[in-house]
């Protein structure tokens, strides 16, 4: 039986509950061999950012080369690329090497708060990837800059998915977050407007969240999933992760999604 195969690239979260780490741990929970190719080492933990290290563009485009290369992914999950210069090195040998099921996360700011990417890589991202894409999966104050709209209500969310959805030519999954409707994601695609309903979960371990979310789509579109069944699964494995309601200790430690949900999203 062939294990279906997912590449991850984006930028390393060194207390492991974001980025690379959240990735692969997500896929193989998942049940999808997952690769990476990293973007930018952080310094960094639930409560901010410290610093960054950017990888070369000509580095990254190695990295990419490598793993398709060898073990072609089945989909691509793209998260924080915090220059213009790398994002155009993902689409230059994303391009080259014909990738399919693309779910871009445009990482742009951190749950902490903190900026994780460069106004020129906003505009890169736009033009370069966002066309790629089967989805992009921006939260909130992703989809007021990508639509350059105020969201403040179900209504809202709709008109601003749907612009960003005409303008970048490409399915988009406007999630939600507490400061609109609990958990209610929206997904506007070739095939119409399709809401996603979720119930609020009272867990500060949500460091994370967004890439766990992204990468479980991917996960489950490497595994010839259409995109509403990808999104619905995802979501349930992700409230299912919040529930377990695991906690590292002190303070508000990131949660490891998928740790204790016994391989229930493999198949």
């Amino acid at each position: 039986m062939k294990l279906a195969t997912a590449l991850t690239i984006a930028g390393s979260d060194s207390s492991g509950g974001a980025g690379i780490q959240a990735d692969l741990k997500t896929m193989i929970t998942n049940g999808v061999y997952g690769m990476s190719a990293i973007t930018a080492l952080t310094a960094q933990n639930t409560t901010g950012v410290r610093s960054i290290l950017e990888a070369t563009p000509e580095f990254l485009k190695q990295e990419i080369d490598m793993v398709f290369e060898d073990i072609r992914p089945d989909a691509v999950k793209i998260g924080m690329v915090s220059s213009a210069a790398l994002v155009e090195a993902i689409a230059e040998r994303l391009s080259f090497w014909k990738a399919e099921n693309i779910v871009v996360d445009p990482v742009m700011v951190a749950t902490s708060g903190s900026a994780l990417m460069e106004d020129d890589a906003v505009a890169a991202i736009k033009e370069k990837l966002f066309p790629m894409a089967a989805v992009i999966t921006p939260n909130i104050p992703e989809g007021e800059v990508l639509s350059g709209m105020h969201i403040q209500n179900a209504k809202d969310m709709e008109a601003a998915a749907t612009k960003i959805y005409e303008t970048m030519h490409c399915a988009v999954l406007l999630k939600g977050g507490h400061r609109i409707n609990d958990a209610n994601d929206l997904l506007v695609y070739e095939g119409g407007m399709h809401w996603f309903e979720g119930k609020r979960i009272d867990n500060p371990n949500t460091h994370g969240t967004g890439c766990t979310l992204s990468s479980a789509i991917a996960s489950n579109l490497a595994k010839g999933y259409d995109l509403v069944t990808s999104v619905e699964r995802a979501k349930s494995y992700l409230s299912d992760a919040l529930l377990a309601m695991l906690d590292l200790g002190q303070g508000s430690g990131p949660m490891h999604h998928g740790f204790a949900l016994n391989g229930k999203y493999a198949k």
